[in-house]
């Protein structure tokens, strides 16, 4: 009898003992799930308030091609806040190089694969003028980049005239505007290729995660519940599967969402897995200790400047061919879109946190946002206003859980 009453006591000590588990693992990440709940609620309202429209695969579509220049500069701001520094004057850039590509191959007539190499080197070349500053002469970031601003403006109108040049090549105007080629016969109501890209991509991404896992089960790191993920990998599988059905069944995937994703993946594993990524979060976390441990800190400052400058390159290049002309105006605002996303995806404006996903969701969250309030009818005013309070309330929510 007394056997029996001690074999069951550590059964009924396991429930509590597991909901602590699970409150206190939620709480250390509260960040993390709240944006990818806050997406999903988000998401639904507008699934609801648009009658179904939200969520139609042509929306989704425009979705995507509206907000990938988004999703593409914030891996790179990320990096540049998570060192503890600001960039302004990336929707500068991503003006400038569309007018630079938009000279080269429209009026010298340069073939458009050497324009976009070209294009990259002079982004890249943009963030070393502009990180050599705040690196090596330790000049604060905001006012660099703020010059950069106004002075990458100005070269646009002059490379301009002022005036609007377009329109750009057919092989260039795919680089948005394009969907990846269907190897099927064209005869089903989804594009097979497409369906069987985004299967595919959900299997790697559980093989990945479950490896993963095994590996840190084995040294004994685990952190996250058994039951956590389980759910949340789970849920991300079928969201990709039902995402790529959606596209399938319209025109299949863009060619853009294809390069996010791969940069994602590689920006993803530098964060996580190499030397540079975890010397970018040391130098922000604490810049004089950093040091003092031998990492060189204006130079990790100086290479994310560097990156930042090519991905704004690249979203320049993006924006230039979905428009097919290139305007005096471009860019004008996306600064504020790009770093809103990277403090509503968690990124801490005191540097040193913050993640790759976090930066995703957020630009999702601000591109679902303005879509949702565009289809309802909500004027760009009350739109202003309304994102302001959002990265108000995620920067507060930021400072509030570090001062408790």
């Amino acid at each position: 009898m007394e056997n029996t009453e001690m074999s069951k006591k550590p059964t009924l000590d396991a429930v509590p003992e597991a909901k602590r588990e699970y409150a206190g693992f939620l709480k250390n990440n509260m960040r993390e799930y709240g944006m990818l709940l806050s997406l999903v609620a988000i998401m639904a309202f507008f699934q609801v308030m648009t009658d179904g429209t939200l969520m139609q695969p042509l929306n989704l579509t425009n979705l995507v091609l509206q907000n990938s220049y988004v999703v593409i500069m914030a891996l790179g701001m990320l990096m540049v806040i998570v060192a503890g520094h600001i960039d302004l004057s990336v929707g500068s850039v991503v003006g400038f190089i569309g007018a630079l590509a938009a000279v080269l191959m429209v009026n010298y007539e340069m073939n458009f694969i050497v324009t976009i190499v070209i294009c990259l080197i002079a982004g890249a070349a943009i963030g070393a003028a502009q990180g050599y500053w705040v690196a090596f002469f330790r000049i604060p970031s905001f006012i660099v980049t703020l010059a950069g601003m106004l002075v990458f403006k100005g070269l646009t109108l002059a490379l301009l005239e002022g005036q609007s040049v377009g329109p750009f090549p057919r092989g260039f105007q795919l680089l948005s505007s394009g969907f990846i080629p269907e190897f099927f016969p064209d005869t089903a109501s989804v594009r097979l290729t497409s369906l069987l890209v985004g299967l595919a991509a959900a299997a790697i991404l559980l093989a990945v995660k479950v490896h993963g896992r095994s590996k840190q089960v084995k040294h004994g790191m685990e952190e996250e519940p058994a039951l956590f993920f389980l759910l949340k990998n789970g849920l991300f599988a079928v969201a990709i599967i039902a995402f790529s059905y959606m596209m399938a069944s319209y025109k299949g995937m863009p060619n853009v969402l294809i390069i996010m994703f791969a940069l994602m993946v590689v920006y993803t594993f530098v964060t996580n897995r190499t030397t540079i990524g975890r010397r970018v979060y040391a130098v922000g976390g604490n810049e004089k200790a950093a040091k003092l441990s031998g990492i060189k800190t204006e130079r990790v400052s100086f290479y994310t400047f560097v990156n930042m400058g090519m991905l704004a390159a690249l979203a320049g290049l993006i924006f230039a061919a979905r428009l097919n002309t290139a305007t005096p105006k471009a860019g004008t605002g996306f600064e504020l879109d790009v770093i809103a996303a990277c403090f509503i995806g968690g990124a801490s404006a005191t540097g040193g946190v913050g993640k790759v996903m976090g930066a995703v969701i957020g630009a999702f969250i601000m591109g679902v946002m303005n879509n949702g309030m565009s289809i309802m009818g909500i004027g760009i005013d009350y739109q202003q206003v309304i994102k302001g309070l959002v990265l108000l309330a995620a920067v507060f929510f930021d400072v509030y859980n570090k001062n408790k």
